[in-house]
């Protein structure tokens, strides 16, 4: 069997600790859903679970070694992600607020929820540092005696994005009713973009300066 039941029970129990465990994409999930409403915070989370594929396929094709080993690219993405996460604050920060209903899709691109979906799919596809996490975290589960590496991996990817899914989507859609009792105003609404632009342009800034 390429991959045994023991090896997925102890990948997807190790995958789900990590996901629930607070860190930069819960934080924007939880900061999209407060201030947007649950479908965008489960459009975001979604979009920011999707976006493990891209790590997936580079740790099976094995790219995330070469960047992990190439200061200059590995710089170059850094800067690239963290500059888009300030691009979204900046945007949030900037917003005039909306009074809306959770429940609602917000018109117009800010609220469209594939602009949304797209935002987290790029967030999280360029991350530098989600590239090594796959990258040290997908082989301690492979095992070479059982067929291919690679597609192993892919098949660890995969599972730990369907949970990444299902909990991000989850995150997202418990946020949207804190969403409901705040967002009553468009001054309440200017708040929560202001809020969930801080938090975005902070992490935005913490993965360009952190070495």
């Amino acid at each position: 069997m390429l991959v045994t039941l023991p090896q997925l029970a102890a990948f997807l129990a190790a995958a789900m600790l990590i996901t629930v465990t607070p860190g930069p994409d819960n934080l924007m999930v939880l900061s999209q859903g407060i201030s947007r409403g649950r479908r965008q915070g489960m459009a975001f989370g979604l979009g920011c679970a999707l976006g493990c594929l891209n790590h997936t396929l580079l740790a099976a094709l094995g790219v995330s070694a070469l960047i992990a080993a190439s200061p200059l690219a590995f710089a170059a993405l850094k800067i690239a992600g963290g500059a888009y996460l300030v691009y979204l604050g900046w945007g949030a920060i900037r917003s005039s607020g909306a009074s809306f209903d959770a429940d609602a899709q917000v018109g117009g691109p800010q609220g469209s929820l594939a602009a949304t979906f797209r935002r987290g799919l790029i967030a999280n596809a360029i991350n530098p540092k989600v590239v090594l996490f796959f990258l040290a975290f997908l082989p301690q589960f492979v095992n070479p005696a059982q067929g291919p590496v690679g597609l192993q991996t892919a098949i660890l990817g995969a599972l730990f994005t369907l949970q990444g899914a299902l909990i991000f989507g989850a995150l997202g859609y418990f946020s949207g009713h804190v969403c409901q009792w705040l967002a009553k105003s468009r001054k309440a609404s200017q708040r929560l973009d202001r809020v969930a632009g801080t938090v975005f342009i902070a992490l935005g800034l913490r993965l360009i300066l952190a070495r």
